[in-house]
């Protein structure tokens, strides 16, 4: 199955994309980054900075953040940051769709896998390197 991923480039070194909103919507489920990050298999550090890079694009912040303690700290979505995710789900939608008809033509010319397999470890004809140059 094809993937379309959607990545904004909002300021030319800060990409908007599929991990932002994750580790977003992870935060929204489960009230804290480090779990977030747990969930997506990184360190806490990285997703802390994927948090603070999207606090500081944006004129408000997408997370609210209490520092820890006794109790641990807590992370909590705002509601600019559930904008955000809603916002950035909806033009993926529109993206999928966008691209779906012409998608489906291409993978209907996709080589099987068994046939680019064979084709790859086939040796090489007198019309393969002719070709290839």
């Amino acid at each position: 199955m094809t993937r379309v991923l959607l990545r904004l480039y909002l300021a030319p070194d800060r990409p908007l994309g599929p991990g932002k909103v994750k580790v977003l919507e992870l935060i929204r489920d489960g009230g804290s980054i480090s779990e977030a990050a747990r969930l997506m298999k990184m360190s806490y550090r990285s997703a802390w900075v994927l948090v603070d890079s999207m606090n500081t694009q944006f004129r408000k912040p997408v997370v609210n953040t209490t520092l820890g303690g006794r109790g641990g700290g807590a992370a909590t979505l705002t509601d600019f940051g559930a904008d955000v995710i809603r916002r950035y789900r909806a033009m993926e939608r529109a993206t999928r769709r966008a691209v779906a008809k012409d998608l489906t033509v291409l993978e209907r010319n996709l080589r099987s896998v068994r046939s680019r397999t064979r084709k790859r470890n086939s040796p090489a004809t007198k019309s393969d390197v002719a070709s290839s140059r």
